[in-house]
């Protein structure tokens, strides 16, 4: 089996568990707040982070080199989590993926006051096809659009923030600071809300809290595995094998069906990714999209790319984390007029 062929696989085997992980999330939410699961979820994930914090070797402070991209990127976080985390638990799962796959859409745009980005026609006009299959799933005018849709669309655009903040900062930031600030704040601002909507837990939902956080990080690390056997171009487009997870664990489980509009929606959104991902492959040397690992980040779990760093090692086909190398200077022409060093050769040395 070649890299690629690998790599794709544990893409698709990862995103399987990230749907899993996602399966909990609902079935949990039909009795739970948002904001307590999100909770629970980062408690859970502390000592997993705290082993992943243990390889950080680097001998620095845990303040940020850019507070305020920091600050925009942990917000972004916060607003994803809780936006995800309530989407999923009042949408049929397949509605959910299909507006969350907006990102890449948002990303393109969002690459270029932040990163100065080039987007060309082609790009655009596949932005704008699958903002269309966006308009197709929700339907306006014709169902009824909820609380819940815009919290998938809130997702969208906090993950995608999230996304190109790190994109701009990651090489300079600390992975620790990248992986705990997000994890701080959403255990901090869902602690002072918890008191309003807390239920108490059996042991056998804590559990599958527990189990929902062990799925985050475990998704995490095939992810990981998957960028360095294949190549991102390859890897980054499996996200979207998580339609068809949402389509059988719906169906199964919640007695959910995937209806026309949300098929042919999703189809269209998936298509316009799928291009603008090839397209920054031929011509793009940011690829905003492809390196931007397109799980949304809800600071509940690590995203791969700051694995990746914590476990110094970067995806196959790019340059290892760090600072780019320096060129050498180039050599200072000599005044008009001065002497020229004596070529020993010619001077019978």
């Amino acid at each position: 089996m070649g890299p690629n062929a690998r790599g794709a696989l544990l893409a698709l085997l990862s995103f399987a568990i990230y749907s899993t992980h996602d399966v909990i999330v609902k079935s949990l939410g039909a009795d739970y707040a948002a904001v307590q699961l999100i909770f629970f979820s980062v408690l859970f994930s502390f000592p997993l982070a705290t082993l992943s914090m243990m390889r950080d070797k680097e001998p620095a402070t845990l303040l940020p080199v850019h507070p305020w991209w920091m600050a925009l990127r942990t917000g972004a976080s916060v607003l994803t989590a809780l936006s995800a985390f309530y989407a999923f638990s009042v949408l049929p799962l397949a509605q959910v993926y299909a507006i969350v796959f907006a990102q890449p859409l948002l990303i393109t745009v969002l690459a270029i006051p932040v990163l100065g980005e080039r987007v060309r026609l082609r790009r655009w006009l596949a932005v704008l096809v699958g903002l269309a299959g966006v308009l197709i799933v929700l339907r306006p005018g014709t169902t009824d659009l909820g609380a819940g849709h815009l919290a998938a669309l809130l997702a969208a655009l906090g993950g995608s923030v999230a996304s190109i903040v790190v994109r701009k900062i990651g090489q300079e930031e600390r992975p620790v600071v990248l992986l705990l600030y997000p994890m701080v704040a959403n255990f901090t601002v869902m602690a002072m809300a918890l008191p309003f909507v807390y239920r108490p837990m059996q042991a056998e939902d804590l559990g599958l809290v527990a189990a929902m956080s062990l799925l985050g990080w475990l998704g995490g690390v095939v992810i990981i595995a998957a960028y360095r056997a294949g190549e991102a171009v390859i890897v980054a487009p499996m996200q979207y094998s998580q339609i068809v997870w949402a389509a059988v664990f719906g169906a199964l489980l919640f007695g959910e069906t995937l209806d026309g509009p949300t098929a042919v929606g999703a189809a269209v959104v998936i298509a316009s990714g799928l291009y603008i991902v090839l397209r920054e492959a031929a011509s793009s040397r940011n690829r905003p999209v492809t390196n931007s690992r397109l799980r949304p980040d809800t600071g509940t779990a690590p995203r791969a790319s700051t694995l990746l760093r914590l476990a110094g090692l970067g995806p196959r086909g790019e340059p290892p984390p760090g600072p780019a190398p320096v060129a050498a200077p180039a050599p200072v022409a000599a005044p008009e007029g001065a002497a020229k060093p004596l070529d020993k050769r010619a001077a019978g040395a």
